[in-house]
Order: C-alpha cells, then sequence, then structure tokens
C-alpha cells in the first residue's frame, strides 16, 4: 500500500469513527492496565462483565493487595486463566506500591517489567493513557495488516514496526484504535465483510467477499 493510499485509509477509517477508544470499560489509569492485563485470550465484553462490580470495590493498587488474590478470583472466575492472572494482578500491584507510590509508570519498558505485562498491553496502557503514538498489535490489528497489505509481517512486532514507520500523522494515536475495531467488526477472521468496507478499494485482499444476498454495499 502506497503513502497516499495510507493517508486514505486511515481517513476514512476517521471519518466514521472520529474520537475512537478501547471497548474496556475503566476509571482511571490503574483499572485500564489491570483490564487490560484481564483481557489476554479474553473478549473485552467478557472482562467487562467481570470488572464492573470489581472496579466499585477497587480503585487504587494498594485496595486490589487488600482485596488478596482468593478475593480477586471471586470477581474474575468468569475469565479464562483467572488464576494465572489473578496471581500477576496482585503481583503487579504490590510492584506499584512499592516501588512506584502507587502510580502507573508512563514508561513502556516499566510496565513490561510488571508481572503479566507484555509488550501488547504496554502499549495499550501508554497509548490509551498517556497518548502515547504506540500499536498494540493483537489478532486483529495482526490480520488486518497482513491482509490489507497495510503493515505485513510474520511476527506481531514485526507488524507494530511496520505500523510505527506507516502511519502518518494526524493518524498515529487513533491508529490501533480503528483497526482493532475495523477488524472485529468488518474484516472479521473467518469471512471479512469487504462488500461493507470502507476501504475495501484499497486493500490488496482478494478475492474480495461478495455482499449476501439482499444486502448491498453502503454508499
Amino acid at each position: 500500500m502506497k503513502r497516499d493510499q495510507i493517508f486514505e485509509f486511515f481517513r476514512r477509517l476517521a471519518e466514521d469513527n472520529p474520537s475512537p477508544e478501547t471497548e474496556l470499560e475503566f476509571g482511571n489509569t490503574y483499572q485500564l492496565l489491570v483490564a487490560v492485563t484481564l483481557s489476554a485470550q479474553s473478549t473485552d465484553v467478557g472482562v467487562n462483565k467481570a470488572t464492573r462490580r470489581l472496579f466499585k470495590l477497587v480503585k487504587t493498587p494498594a485496595e486490589m493487595v487488600a482485596l488478596g488474590e482468593a478475593g480477586l478470583k471471586e470477581h474474575i472466575k468468569t475469565i479464562g486463566l483467572f488464576n494465572t492472572k489473578a496471581k500477576n494482578v496482585i503481583a503487579l500491584s504490590e510492584i506499584l506500591v512499592r516501588d512506584y507510590g502507587g502510580e502507573v509508570p508512563a514508561d513502556r519498558d516499566a510496565l513490561t517489567g510488571l508481572p503479566g505485562v507484555g509488550r501488547k498491553t504496554a502499549n495499550v496502557v501508554m497509548n490509551c493513557a498517556f497518548g502515547a503514538e504506540t500499536f498494540a498489535v493483537d489478532t486483529h490489528i495482526f490480520r488486518v495488516g497482513n491482509r490489507t497489505g497495510l503493515a505485513k509481517g510474520k511476527t506481531p512486532l514485526a507488524v507494530e514496526k511496520g505500523l510505527e514507520k506507516k502511519v502518518p500523522q494526524p493518524f498515529r494515536v487513533g491508529a490501533h484504535h480503528w483497526l482493532i475495531l475495523h477488524g472485529r467488526y468488518i474484516c472479521k477472521a473467518r469471512t471479512p465483510e469487504c462488500w461493507r468496507c470502507p476501504v475495501a478499494d484499497l486493500c490488496a485482499y482478494k478475492p474480495k467477499t461478495p455482499a449476501p444476498k439482499g444486502k448491498v454495499r453502503p454508499a
């Protein structure tokens, strides 16, 4: 995809959704970190169901430590890998209290040093909480990057590096949200809905998925 095509790609996604946001629910930066950590191999919908009551009770790392691992498990037991995630959340909360005064550091390397926090999670926190131009490559972005030709790569890190090089201003802060939402709702894994895609003509994917009977491409 050429430079002018990439600009147009994001311009159209931005036109459809001028202020993209994560679909995870949170009230502060610490809750965002917890929600993203819990979302690994889980859906945002499932995480939100589990954290609504939890986040009414727990707003700080100190409060999470006080709740304890067993108490946290009771709140998140509907989420996949909840035993490991509970252990990691308590451990990272203890570190935040001990080493960072209860605050979430605005530093990707510091974040990835926390238990259960990988590069993708750190990138989400850096972007959503601190406005950093980071690209959190999940399964949706990995698929969209490769399928469209926007940023091809055999690994999430390769796709991330491709996006870092190619995504232009003024779209860099919102880019990963647009790509996630595009992959979640239009450029789906099994059958991409090319017939209603606003960037289908810019995309390298072929053959395009035709519209189901009775459906027409939006004007």
